[in-house]
C-alpha cells in the first residue's frame, strides 16, 4: 500500500483487518533510529479509503513526528476531512495509545473517532477520542475568550456534523 488506496467500503466484520494490516505495513516504513519504537497508523476517511503513517524521528526529538499526525496531515493534505476510525500498531508488550499531541490534533480534525491500538502479539485495546481527551482545547475555547472562532476547526461554531462522524460532548 503506497500510503492510500482506492476508497472501498467497510463492513464491521473484516473492515479492523484490513485497517490494522495497512498500519502495521506502515509501521515496517517508519524511521526510529533514535529510540528503536517503530510505531504505524492507519487512518479510515468517510469514504471508506485509508491513508497511512509512521513514526519518522529526528536527533532533535522535538522535531519527530508521530504516526498518527503522519497519517492525519497526510490525509487533510490530500483533500480528506471525515474520519471514521484510526488503527495504531507498535511493537511494545501493551497497546499504546496516542501521546497528548496527536490526541489533540484527532480531536480537532477527526473528531469522536474509534482509535484502536494493537501491540505486539496482537493484544488489542480500543477508545473513542472524546474519552481520551475528556477536556480538549478546540474552537470553543478560542470563541469563548475572543468571541470568534476566526477559523478554527472542531467543535466550533462553522464546524458542521459529517456523516459517519460522532457528535462531540458540549
Amino acid at each position: 500500500m503506497g500510503g492510500s488506496e482506492a476508497p472501498r467500503r467497510r463492513g464491521r466484520a473484516g473492515g479492523d483487518e484490513r485497517l490494522i494490516a495497512a498500519a502495521r505495513e506502515a509501521r515496517d516504513r517508519a524511521v526510529a533510529d533514535y529510540s528503536g519504537f517503530k510505531v504505524g497508523a492507519a487512518l479510515e476517511t468517510a469514504d471508506g479509503a485509508i491513508v497511512t503513517g509512521c513514526n519518522i524521528e529526528n536527533a532533535s526529538y522535538g522535531l519527530t513526528m508521530c504516526a498518527e499526525r503522519v497519517a492525519l496531515f497526510k490525509a487533510l493534505s490530500e483533500g480528506h476531512r471525515a474520519f471514521t476510525r484510526l488503527a495504531i500498531v507498535t511493537g511494545a508488550g501493551e497497546p499504546t495509545a496516542p501521546c497528548g499531541a496527536c490526541r489533540q490534533l484527532i480531536w480537532e480534525f477527526a473528531g469522536d473517532i474509534e482509535v484502536t491500538a494493537v501491540a505486539r502479539g496482537g493484544r488489542t485495546a480500543r477508545w473513542q477520542a472524546a474519552a481520551m481527551l475528556p477536556a480538549p482545547f478546540d474552537a470553543r475555547s478560542i470563541a469563548a475568550t475572543s468571541g470568534t472562532a476566526r477559523g478554527a476547526r472542531a467543535g466550533g461554531p462553522s464546524r458542521r456534523a459529517r456523516p459517519g462522524r460522532a457528535k462531540r460532548p458540549r
